[in-house]
């Protein structure tokens, strides 16, 4: 029986040294062992210097240049100077450089040409600028330490198939910097094919995918979890509510759902018109709690609309609140007051094109000519941003004294 404390054990395994192993150092095997100790122990010398290159060259703090230095280190400058000229040189900025050293400062000891070089120039090659390259690699850095052949070409090459061209795929890419890292085979791919086994066509997928990549990548368990929620509301998977309620239940989570359901609830809504109005729109749950509550303020107590009129267009809340419901509304609300319009009309005012919205306008240029002059100078007025009670109240304010 092996004994791994006995003597006599040790004595022969090392015997055995030189016969299994073509090391240098074989022949003597205490000398084998103290230099592969030795070899991994970098010397106080090279922690020196590498702690003082990141404090002087990359401006890092004396605590965190030590921490980096437990991963990376080097004894003379001109291989993290030639990867720092690298990123430099491709558009780079020093934000961007030093928070990708701090995320992976083995980078600093790369081979520019052999392994940073090729992926940026592939990416060049599919016609991303170099703006959006460097922030591809500065939310994911650990890109460069992939393989292209095994991993950055095939997982390219995946997106690109599955949208039907390479431009889609470079767009999708744009969107979501962590699809070229994710594990599609594991994450995304069975999601797909879920989606068509329960009868999505693939057009729509490609479509959705290209506004909400990320959605995509989720345990495949759980993604069929969620199309399974979908189908027992009632929606028809081969339209394309469906996919985009499937995106809805994989982005809001429990607990933000319901706080949006409170939202409405607290205007009079029952759970069955908001679930009616998820289904006439299901991007009605991607607005924010603060959004519901402003435009349902705004609509209710600004222009006197049914709460129950609302809920049957709830596009409205996709809409921006300051550049178009309120200009709009308080617009529609001037032509109630001159007697040029009889009611206050959903479909007239808000879900239009601005170009259909000011051809709606010029009907009354004979009887009103100072409506579009009006309109015009209402738009200046609102301003971008997160919208704000008071604003409209002093948007409301000025617009009646113009």
């Amino acid at each position: 029986m092996f004994n791994p404390r006995s003597n006599k054990n040790i004595t022969n395994f090392l015997n055995l040294l030189p016969v299994v192993t073509n090391n240098p150092c074989s022949n003597n095997p205490s000398l084998f062992f103290t230099v592969r100790f030795i070899s991994k122990t970098p010397s106080d010398q090279s922690i020196h210097f590498t702690i003082s290159y990141l404090k002087d060259k990359l401006g890092f703090s004396p605590e965190s240049a030590l921490k980096l230095s437990k991963y990376v280190n080097f004894k003379t400058p001109k291989n993290p100077d030639s990867v720092l000229t690298f990123f430099d040189q491709h558009g780079f900025s020093k934000t961007q450089i030093r928070q990708i050293i701090k995320t992976r400062p083995n980078l600093l000891c790369s081979d520019v040409e052999k392994t940073l070089l090729p992926k940026i120039r592939f990416f060049q090659s599919k016609g991303i600028p170099d703006p959006e390259i460097s922030k591809l690699f500065f939310y994911n850095a650990r890109l460069f330490a992939r393989s292209m052949e095994k991993h950055v070409i095939p997982c390219f090459d995946q997106l690109s198939g599955l949208l039907r061209s390479e431009f889609k795929a470079t767009v999708a890419i744009r969107r979501n910097p962590y699809l070229m890292v994710c594990k599609l085979d594991a994450y995304m791919l069975p999601n797909i094919k879920t989606l068509i086994d329960n009868g999505v066509p693939e057009s729509n997928i490609a479509s959705m995918f290209n506004y909400h990549p990320a959605s995509f990548i989720m345990l495949p368990d759980r993604f069929k979890d969620v199309v399974k929620q979908v189908k027992e509301l009632g929606f028809d998977p081969s339209m394309f509510k469906f996919i985009h309620a499937v995106i809805m239940f994989r982005k809001v989570s429990k607990p933000a759902m319901e706080s949006k359901f409170d939202a409405f609830k607290k205007w009079g809504l029952s759970e069955e018109e908001i679930w009616e109005a998820f289904r006439k729109y299901p991007g009605v749950l991607e607005a924010s709690k603060e959004k519901i509550t402003a435009i349902m303020d705004f609509l209710v107590n600004e222009m006197g609309l049914q709460t129950s009129t609302i809920a049957f267009h709830p596009t409205i809340f996709a809409r921006s609140l300051e550049k178009r419901i309120v200009p709009r509304g308080l617009f529609a609300l001037d032509l109630l007051s001159k007697g040029l319009i009889r009611d206050l009309s959903f479909s007239t005012f808000f879900p239009t094109s601005e170009k259909a919205f000011i051809q709606f306008i010029n009907q009354y240029k004979d009887n009103a000519p100072e409506l579009l002059k009006l309109y015009e100078e209402k738009l200046k007025f609102a301003v971008g941003g997160k919208y704000k009670i008071e604003s409209v109240k002093l948007c409301r304010a000025w617009f009646y004294v113009v």
